[in-house]
């Protein structure tokens, strides 16, 4: 028990810490990036095509990320799951054999 609090401490602390000591910082994404980066190095480009949907604000922009991030995890720890009982059910399998 005490190992699991210590692994959610050490988390915290990671989180915490680097938003902690860059504090007053603007953080932005590498899109805003990559278009000022663009726009630098040519000020003429236009882009190919316009987004099919822009969200009304930064806040459903983070949520939809969140979003997307979750159900990658979810399918990336099905998936391991399932590989691992399958693991599991074979190896039982072969040991009464």
């Amino acid at each position: 028990m005490k190992k699991n609090g210590l692994l959610v401490l050490l988390a915290a602390l990671l989180v915490i810490i680097p938003l902690w000591w860059a504090r007053g910082s603007e953080f932005g994404g590498t899109d805003d990036q990559a278009e000022k980066a663009i726009q630098t190095l040519n000020p003429h480009y236009r882009p190919w095509f316009e987004s099919i949907f822009t969200p009304p604000g930064s806040e459903v922009e983070t949520l939809l990320f969140s979003l997307q991030a979750a159900l990658g995890a979810g399918v990336i720890g099905y998936v391991v799951g399932l590989y691992k009982g399958r693991s599991e059910r074979k190896n039982s399998h072969d040991s009464r054999i």
